[in-house]
């Protein structure tokens, strides 16, 4: 071999070497832009429901210097709240009574030895109910226990009132999951057009999560507190463009 091909022949290698890669590399780049074809959208549904279940949790509480003297006042007032739901028409089996709890302040380890009362009490009776438009009702109206002396307290996490739950969920989230699809498709389809191309198969869809809000917009720590509930789902679609 000559001394010009031996010195010709490596360059000539080495830009053909480059050529093919290049060729390589847009035939790569070429196929990565044409797996982007699709479009990503999310879908908005709500629907407003109503709740299904109640529960009304109703406290009361005492204070005295006999232990006897506590215990009974509790349970008088317990009865009193009984006899109450009872004459505003619930039954029996939506009725729980919880077992009364009773403190002695000068026994516990670290507690003041000069308090007034030494007894303290609490008793309650838990309403569970189906028939969440009573419980509302009644639990607007419960001046005759506060009549009769019956201390009702007003503590705890909904400070005395009902809370509203939606038990037959399931019975409403496919219709939901529909509407989400819906709104997308509509979405997707506009943009497709707006773009000059045409719509495509389904690429990948997540459900999202769907919210259970009190119609009042609460959530998370006061939620609960309303009859009324709105649901609310995101879901996300992918779509193919052609």
């Amino acid at each position: 071999m000559s001394t010009f091909f031996a010195r010709v022949l490596p360059a000539i290698l080495i830009a053909a070497g480059v050529g093919v890669s290049g060729w390589f590399v847009g035939q790569g780049l070429e196929s990565f832009r044409q797996a982007e074809r699709f479009i990503t959208i999310k879908g908005l549904a709500e629907q407003d429901v109503k709740s299904d279940f109640a529960i009304w949790n109703l406290t009361f509480r005492r204070a005295g210097s006999e232990y006897q003297e506590v215990r009974q006042e509790l349970a008088n007032d317990r009865q009193a709240v009984v006899d109450f739901l009872v004459s505003q028409g619930f039954e029996p089996d939506e009725i729980e009574t919880r077992s009364m709890r009773i403190t002695d302040l000068l026994a516990r380890e670290f507690g003041q030895q000069d308090v007034a009362l030494r007894y303290t009490g609490e008793g309650s009776v838990v309403v569970r109910s189906a028939r969440v438009d009573l419980v509302d009702s009644v639990a607007s109206n419960i001046d005759p226990l506060i009549e009769q002396g019956v201390p009702m307290s007003q503590d705890g996490f909904a400070g005395g009132a009902p809370r509203y739950f939606l038990r037959g969920f399931n019975d409403v989230k496919p219709l939901l999951l529909q509407e989400a699809v819906n709104n997308a498709r509509e979405q997707a389809d506009k943009f497709a057009a707006d773009a000059g191309a045409q719509l495509g198969a389904l690429r990948r869809a997540d459900q999202g999560i769907i919210r259970i809000l009190d119609d009042d917009g609460s959530d998370g720590y006061t939620s609960g507190m309303t009859i009324g509930k709105r649901l609310r789902v995101v879901s996300t679609f992918e779509y193919l463009l052609k």
